[in-house]
């Protein structure tokens, strides 16, 4: 991730100083490719930075973050924002006492076809949204230093750091989850590690989401879906199918034909869409998608999924 992002950066006007990176390999390969100098520890970056850019694993995020507050530095951080909820409150707390800005990449709703599938949705093309349903599938992560992926406590599994992409996403179209009831499954089977998910999520506006994630694939394959109905039409969209999104209309009189929409083609990668449009709010203050308040809400659906996962009972969301 340290390695897409830095590309981000290279595609704005900013300046890349520096890499601190536990992994000497990728440190001298980012310098080679992208300048800067390799640091020792981010309190010598620190002292030479306008922005922090916090890649590091999930259980990291909370003590770089709160770092670089008090050094003074604007943040960006991946998601998700913490591994816990109590984390994430003293990240934004830090942050605003502070006066920097924290922004969490959360990256899904940078990829043209869900943004333009929520775009029609705010233009109320398909009326009141009903019901959502989400898919997201891949192989387990195994490229990092020390497979923190496959420690629970550090990565919080496939629910948290997988299926939070999509509980943003359905927050973002639907608006506030007031209840979530997960199911899931992990262990290894025939030799593989296999973590499954499935989360129904209720939303304040009475909109109702099925969420599926998947760590269970083959390598390398990766699968997204979305199919968001409302009660005057319906938008789907296949990572494995051409078009963009489709979008199918109730009309009077007859049935509507479908209608592909090819939408804004992935000439940019959506990472680097993201990396910019955070550049342009951190060097003049333009309207950004994704707010700190977004990625501790995303975290708040994700860890009650986790939640009702292992209890079996359904999670109330307070103050949605």
């Amino acid at each position: 991730m340290g390695q897409t992002h830095a590309a981000g950066w290279a595609a704005t006007p900013a300046t890349i100083v520096g890499v601190v990176s536990k992994s000497e390999d990728t440190a001298v390969t980012l310098t080679q490719q992208y300048g800067g100098q390799i640091y020792p520890d981010l309190a010598s970056l620190l002292l030479d930075v306008d922005v922090v850019d916090i890649c590091a694993p999930t259980h990291r995020h909370h003590e770089m973050a709160l770092q670089a507050a008090a050094a003074g530095k604007h943040i960006i951080c991946e998601k998700p924002l913490a591994r816990t909820m109590e984390q994430a409150q003293e990240m934004l707390a830090v942050c605003e006492t502070a006066g920097v800005k924290l922004l969490v990449a959360h990256v899904v709703r940078f990829f043209p076809e869900y943004a333009l599938a929520r775009q029609k949705v705010a233009a109320g093309e398909i009326g009141k949204t009903a019901v959502m349903r989400l898919k997201r599938g891949s192989f387990q992560p195994k490229k990092t230093v020390d497979n923190w992926f496959v420690d629970f406590e550090k990565s919080g599994g496939m629910m948290l750091d997988l299926m939070i992409h999509d509980f943003d996403y359905a927050r973002w179209v639907a608006g506030d989850v007031t209840r979530v009831y997960a199911k899931n499954i992990s262990g290894r089977h025939a030799a593989a590690t296999v973590d499954h998910g499935l989360a129904i999520l209720t939303h304040k506006s009475g909109a109702i989401c099925h969420v599926e994630g998947s760590w269970a694939y083959p390598p390398p394959m990766f699968r997204t879906q979305l199919e968001i109905a409302g009660d005057n039409g319906l938008i789907q969209f296949d990572s494995g199918q051409m078009a963009a999104i489709g979008v199918h209309l109730h009309q009077k009189g007859g049935d509507a034909p479908d209608v592909p929409l090819p939408g804004s083609p992935l000439s940019e990668d959506p990472y680097t869409t993201q990396i910019k449009s955070f550049y342009e709010h951190l060097a003049h203050d333009a309207p950004v998608r994704i707010t700190a308040v977004d990625g501790y809400k995303a975290l708040q659906i994700a860890l009650a999924a986790v939640q009702s996962a292992q209890t079996s009972q359904p999670v109330t969301i307070e103050g949605a």
